[in-house]
C-alpha cells in the first residue's frame, strides 16, 4: 500500500511522483484552469492619502531647509501623485505641485494627475531646464537647497545645476524614503493581497512539475496562473546546480529527479509588490538537501525573532548569519554560506528602503516592510526561503506563512 500525503492540495506520493505520472501539459494545466480571480475587495490608494504624503514630504523638507524636490517618472512620482509616466514633478515646500512636461503633454498632465498641480510646459527645442528654473522662481525657491530624487538621471542634474547655479542640489532620499519607508494600513493591505496571490500562483505552478521540463515552461505556467488570478506577476525559476546562484543562471536546464527547485519573485497590486521564494526538491530530497533546508529555515526564524521594534536593521542580519556560521559556513559573506544581505525593503519597488545588512543602524518601527531571506549556497545547490515581514504596532508579522518543511512549500 502506498502511504499517501497531501501536497499542493492533492493526494500524492510527492512532487516528483505526481509530476512523473502526468503527461506534459497541453493547453492550460488543470491546476491553473481551476483558479478564480482574486481581485474582489482590492482598495487602491486614495487621493486623500496621496495628498497626506505630499504634506509629510513638505514637513520633512522644511525640517531640512529644502525648498523643493524634483523627480522624474517612476515609483516615487506614482507614490505622491498616482501617475508614473510624466516627464518631471516638482514638489515645493509651499504651494501646489508643479509638472515639468513637454508642451505636447500639457493636457495629459492635467488629466493624469490625481492630486492636481500647476503645469509648466516647455517647447521641444528649448528643453526642460529653463522652465524648471522659472517654476522654482515662481515658488520662491530658486536659491538654497533643491532635492533630487535618487532616480533622477545625471544629465538632468547636470542641466539643472548649469541653468540654476544659485541652487544647491542634494540627494532627496531623506524626504522620499522618509515617506515611502513607513507604510500605511492601506499599503500593507495591498501588499498582503499581492503575497496571497503569489502563493496561489506558485501552488498552481508547482502542481505542473514534470520530468524534463525547462524553467521557461514552469515560469510560463506560473505566469498563466497570475493571469487567471487577475494580476500581472513574474517568477525566476532555477533547477539543480543553478539554484546555487542567488538570481539564477542563463545555462540551459531541464528538470530531473532529485533537483532542487527555486521559485523567486512576485506580483503587483495597485503598484505594490510581493517577493516570495520557495525551495523544494523534485522527488525525494537527499539527507544533505534536507539538512541545508532545515538550517535555512532556522536562519529565517532567527531573523524574524530578531525583528523587534527598536532593534537595528543590522541586528536582524547578524541573528540570521549567526545560525549559518555556527553550523560551519562562512564566516561572514564567504561561500559556502550566506553571500548577501538577509533582507531588503519592499513596497512600490521590489527592492527599496531599508536593508537588513551589516552597517545599517536604522531602527525598526511600525510600517516598515522587508524580506526575510538568508539564502544558503552549498556547493551543488542553494536554498532560499523568502517571506516578507511588516512591522505592526505590536511587532513583526509575516505577509505569507513560512514553509513548514522541504516537501511542504506552503503553510
Amino acid at each position: 500500500m502506498i502511504n499517501r500525503r497531501t501536497f499542493l492540495g492533492v493526494s500524492t506520493v510527492g512532487v516528483g511522483a505526481l509530476a512523473r505520472a502526468q503527461q506534459p501539459p497541453s493547453g492550460v494545466p488543470d491546476s491553473i484552469r481551476a483558479l478564480k480571480p482574486m481581485t474582489d475587495g482590492v482598495q487602491p490608494i486614495t487621493n486623500d492619502e496621496r495628498r497626506a504624503r505630499i504634506g509629510k514630504a513638505r514637513r520633512l523638507m522644511a525640517a531640512q531647509k529644502i525648498g523643493g524636490v524634483y523627480m522624474e517618472r517612476g515609483s516615487s512620482m506614482f507614490y505622491f501623485t498616482g501617475t508614473r509616466n510624466l516627464s518631471g514633478l516638482l514638489i515645493p515646500v509651499k504651494g501646489e505641485i508643479g509638472w515639468i512636461v513637454p508642451a505636447a503633454e500639457e493636457q495629459r498632465a492635467h488629466d493624469a494627475s490625481r492630486v492636481g498641480g500647476k503645469v509648466f510646459a516647455y517647447g521641444e527645442s528649448d528643453g526642460p531646464f529653463g522652465v524648471t528654473r522659472q517654476a522654482l522662481t515662481d515658488y520662491g525657491v530658486s536659491t538654497g537647497k533643491i532635492g533630487l530624487e535618487e532616480q533622477v538621471q545625471f544629465s538632468v542634474y547636470d542641466g539643472l545645476r548649469k541653468q540654476i547655479p544659485s541652487a544647491e542640489f542634494l540627494n532627496a532620499t531623506p524626504v522620499t524614503a522618509g515617506c515611502r519607508m513607513i507604510k500605511s494600513k492601506a499599503e500593507i493591505a495591498l501588499m498582503q493581497r499581492a503575497a496571497d496571490v503569489t502563493i496561489e500562483a506558485y501552488r498552481a505552478g508547482l502542481a505542473t512539475l514534470r520530468e524534463g521540463m525547462a524553467p521557461r515552461e514552469l515560469s510560463g505556467n506560473i505566469g498563466a496562473a497570475y493571469t487567471a488570478l487577475g494580476f500581472r506577476g513574474n517568477v525566476s525559476v532555477s533547477f539543480g546546480k543553478n539554484t546555487a546562484f542567488p538570481h539564477g543562471s542563463t545555462v540551459p536546464q531541464t528538470l530531473h529527479t532529485g533537483d532542487m527547485i527555486l521559485l523567486d519573485d512576485g506580483c503587483s497590486v495597485d503598484g505594490y509588490q510581493s517577493d516570495i521564494t520557495r525551495a523544494v526538491v523534485f522527488g525525494k530530497p537527499s539527507s544533505r538537501q534536507k539538512q541545508i533546508w532545515d538550517l535555512e529555515r532556522k536562519a529565517q526564524d532567527a531573523a524574524f525573532a530578531a525583528a523587534r521594534l527598536g532593534a537595528t536593521c543590522e541586528s536582524v542580519d547578524i541573528a540570521a548569519r549567526k545560525v549559518i556560521t555556527d553550523a560551519g559556513f562562512g564566516p561572514g559573506y564567504k561561500l559556502p554560506g550566506l553571500p548577501h544581505r538577509t533582507g531588503h525593503g519592499l513596497g512600490l519597488d521590489i527592492h527599496e528602503w531599508t536593508y537588513l545588512v551589516k552597517g545599517n543602524t536604522t531602527r525598526l518601527e511600525p510600517g516598515m516592510c522587508f524580506s526575510d531571506e538568508p539564502m544558503i549556497v552549498e556547493g551543488e545547490f542553494g536554498v532560499r526561503l523568502e517571506d516578507c515581514i511588516y512591522m505592526a504596532e505590536d511587532g513583526a508579522r509575516f505577509f505569507s506563512q513560512q514553509s513548514p518543511a522541504i516537501d511542504q512549500p506552503f503553510g
